[in-house]
């Protein structure tokens, strides 16, 4: 285990609490991803692990190392990406991550910088001014700097904020390859899609409490649900009293017919409901089922939570 967060909570002078008693367990190579909306104490929580904001109360253990009582060999162990660009405008790339990994006490390393940069697509920008760079590229060296001095846990607050959709693409790839590197990951994101596409592991945060953490593939399959959609070979005006369940609809055009059903039951009615159609008559030209996607069981979690 690379990262044990022990009932972790921040609260402010003014009395607001932004993380309520946070526990984590992270292992090494796994990729997880935070996933909440914005205010839900994602950033704070990062913050906190990596000793940027003290706890209220709470313990945070990287690789062994306590971070309020070992900070500087805990923090040698995390590289940090903050969602904020902090850039000095007019340095060149090169000398920002160079100052970086001296920062941490490291001497220069010319071939680890040139293989970062270009792992980054930064090399050809290695001589140009931080102000010359895209958006993009800008979080890019945010995420050489906190790759430089080679740390075991990176986290990445908002990487692709800003950022569109080619080149969120792209920084998917690269997440990707740092943990073919064994670079442990946490993101923190509003994105559903970038939790869907890139995690192992997927923890659902809002107004500053873990409501899970799941492997993905679990996740969905737990609070997920099926939509099974059935295309007709003739129009249909009015479904069956055989068929008028609340689960099954008709579609605007007449032509299709859907059924949602729960992938925890025994029972997912699909037999009842493919025989009542053949005993009403109705033919069928085609069936398809979907899974739900992560953003509809982050929406109805947060919707649980609240009511």
């Amino acid at each position: 285990m690379l990262l044990q967060v022990n009932e972790l909570r921040k609260t402010y002078a003014t009395g607001f609490e932004a993380v309520k008693g946070i526990s984590l367990q992270v292992n090494k190579g796994e990729i997880v991803a935070l996933l909440g909306p914005n205010g839900a104490g994602k950033t704070t929580l990062i913050s906190t692990i990596c000793g940027i904001t003290n706890p209220s109360s709470g313990s945070v253990f990287i690789d062994g190392y306590e971070i309020s009582k070992n900070f500087r060999d805990a923090r040698k162990l995390i590289g940090l990406v903050p969602q904020d660009i902090t850039l000095e405008p007019f340095e060149k790339v090169l000398n920002t991550i160079n100052f970086s990994r001296g920062l941490f006490g490291k001497k220069k390393d010319d071939a680890l910088t040139e293989k970062v940069l270009t792992k980054l697509s930064l090399w050809d920008k290695r001589d140009s001014r931080i102000m010359e760079l895209s958006g993009g590229m800008k979080r890019r060296v945010l995420i050489a700097k906190a790759l430089i001095h080679e740390p075991r846990l990176l986290f990445l607050d908002e990487p692709t904020a800003s950022v569109d959709v080619e080149l969120r693409q792209s920084m998917w790839d690269v997440v990707a390859d740092l943990k073919k590197d064994g670079v442990t990951i946490i993101l923190t994101t509003h994105y559903i899609e970038e939790a869907e596409a890139i995690a192992d592991r997927v923890g659902i945060i809002n107004k500053g409490e873990l409501l899970l953490i799941e492997e993905k593939a679990s996740l969905m399959q737990k609070f997920g649900q099926k939509i099974l959609k059935v295309e007709l070979q003739k129009k249909l005006k009015q479904l069956p009293k055989e068929l008028s369940e609340k689960n099954v609809k008709l579609s605007d055009d007449g032509l299709s017919i859907t059924y949602i059903y729960d992938t925890k039951q025994k029972k997912t009615g699909i037999t009842k409901l493919l025989s009542n159609l053949s005993n009403s008559g109705i033919n069928l030209r085609d069936i398809q089922t979907d899974q739900s996607s992560l953003e509809e069981i982050f929406v109805n979690l947060v919707r649980e939570k609240v009511e």
